[in-house]
């Protein structure tokens, strides 16, 4: 019997594994604000690529599986991929925000919600101009 293990990826951050979900580098920023602005932690480890075209959000393993969020891309890694550490897991690539100690992928739910909201502000900034 186990009494003192958690099924919870994110009690472990620097051994967890990790899905990945890459959006478009404007809308990932501000996502990144959004998410800053509301719960300290709401927002975890994030990766920009050498391009600049795409940043890459930490969650969970197991969020590709019911990942629908248009315009965006969720990378299942089935625990061999991603994982929290400070070198960045991905060639090419560096963190925006880094991993330590503290910092556990962000939450699949508040991410959807903070896409969304980047994504109207964007357009709506668009059509101003």
């Amino acid at each position: 019997m186990e009494t003192s293990q958690s099924n919870d990826p994110c009690t472990t951050p620097a051994t967890a594994a990790c899905d990945l979900v890459t959006v478009p580098t404007r809308q990932g920023l501000e996502a990144v604000d959004i998410l800053r602005r509301g719960a300290c932690d709401a927002v975890g480890p994030v990766l920009h690529d050498d391009d600049g075209r795409t940043l890459g959000f930490l969650v969970p393993p197991g969020t590709a599986a019911a990942w629908d969020v248009p315009g965006s891309t969720c990378t299942e890694t089935d625990g061999r991929g991603l994982r929290l550490a400070p070198d960045p897991p991905v060639a090419g690539s560096d963190w925006l925000l880094p991993p330590d100690a503290g910092n556990l992928p962000t939450d699949p739910t508040v991410l959807r919600q903070a896409l969304g909201e980047a994504a109207r502000l964007i357009e709506a900034a668009d059509s101003c101009r």
